[in-house]
């Protein structure tokens, strides 16, 4: 199933060290244009959404929405997350190929 194979590229990517999540963190990764690719979970707040949707489009970094913020959380053995900035131009480039085909 693709989200499997999207919650695997996910794990690589933080055992890479080039995943951010967390509001600040992800925020920080697009201002300082480090961000490839940001995925905020389909439960995440109208608030969070538009921020990133406004802050990604204005920065031409792609933004996807997927999944809920315990699966987000739970897959990378964190607590729930609200936003996840893939800091990898590789790594973004397949997940983007991956969701692409689910959108």
């Amino acid at each position: 199933m693709i989200d499997d194979r999207l919650y695997g590229l996910l794990g690589l990517c933080q055992r890479a060290g080039k995943l951010k999540s967390g509001e600040f963190a992800v925020e920080k990764s697009v201002k300082g244009q480090k961000s490839h690719l940001v995925i905020v979970p389909e439960d995440a707040s109208d608030n969070t959404k538009k921020k990133f949707k406004n802050m990604t489009t204005y920065r031409n970094v792609p933004y996807f929405e997927l999944g809920t913020k315990e699966k987000l959380g739970k897959q990378l053995g964190k607590s729930e997350r609200s936003s996840i900035s893939i800091e990898d131009e590789g790594f973004a480039k397949a997940m983007e190929k991956l969701l692409t085909e689910v959108m």
